[in-house]
């Protein structure tokens, strides 16, 4: 929430701001040179930004909206940011900038009910290649069927201005970061770098897994739980090689074959497992 709680409504209609003086500072910086990086980076770099979710009771008591900036915000990432994120840490993203916009995987008969005979977004004609790696920025977005993993979580239609967005929990969203294929192959493309670059221990990798997504190391108790579930996984995989090989061969970057399939299915799971966790698709 900014310092002026309606962002769209800056008058007299409008919330006023809750730390006036400071949103004065701010402005003024900013007319001194119209920087944009230099009043980013204050931002950026004060203690109130830097501030962690966690909260004393007494304080949350004092400010449980956190309009005085007690504590670090904690919400959940942007639609964009989901997708960039498991796109990132898997190795797969394509950072190519400008260019024309991009379709990547979209479940079928979207775009068709509701598109004109002679239009030419009658039918969705999804990219390949480098294309379906490309960043959430670039992707062709048709106001009146925008791609599902936009609406799921929250990302405005373009059909009027969207001063915030809102944040909803629907089961939705649970089944596309589990299913979707982007998201299942950015795992197995993860869990191939971690059996590529982790070690030959099981623990090695998780430590590697936790490090790539989250930036920390994994406690002992969660190693035992993780190491426990892939050993879960190999068990099911060995006895279903298809299943295996359908999980490998989803979506349409190559596997690097740096394992068996069971191996690589096996992770792949702990790796979506991993892409799954609140820690990753929240901001804490």
């Amino acid at each position: 929430v900014g310092l002026v709680k309606t962002s769209g409504d800056f008058g007299s209609q409008g919330e006023p701001p809750s730390h006036p003086e400071l949103l004065d500072f701010l402005a003024a910086n900013f007319a001194d040179g119209w920087d944009t990086k230099k009043l980013v980076r204050l931002m950026v770099t004060s203690a109130a930004f830097k501030r962690d979710a966690a909260q004393r009771p007494e304080a949350r008591a004092k400010d449980p909206e956190n309009r005085l900036l007690s504590r670090g915000p904690r919400f959940r990432l942007d639609a964009e940011h989901l997708r960039d994120n498991a796109l990132a840490v898997s190795g797969l993203m394509n950072l190519e900038t400008g260019g024309r916009a991009v379709r990547p995987y979209q479940p079928p008969n979207i775009w068709e009910p509701l598109g004109f005979g002679d239009s030419n977004t009658r039918y969705y004609l999804q990219d390949h290649g480098g294309a379906l790696y490309r960043r959430s920025l670039y992707v062709f977005l048709k106001r009146t069927a925008p791609a599902p993993f936009l609406s799921n979580f929250d990302a405005p239609n373009r059909e009027q201005l969207c001063s915030a967005r809102d944040r909803t929990n629907t089961p939705l969203q649970a089944l596309q970061l589990m299913n979707d294929v982007q998201h299942v192959e950015a795992a197995r493309a993860l869990a191939e770098r971690v059996i590529a670059d982790g070690g030959a221990t099981a623990e090695g990798r998780v430590a590697l897994l936790y490090r790539t997504v989250l930036a920390r190391r994994p406690d002992a108790e969660e190693v035992r739980l993780v190491t426990a579930a892939l050993d879960r996984q190999r068990a099911i995989y060995a006895a279903d090689p298809d299943a295996a090989r359908r999980l490998v061969h989803t979506g349409e970057s190559t596997p690097r074959r740096v394992a068996n399939e069971v191996e690589t299915a096996a992770w792949t799971m702990i790796a979506n497992l991993v892409l799954n966790l609140d820690e990753t698709v929240m901001r804490n």
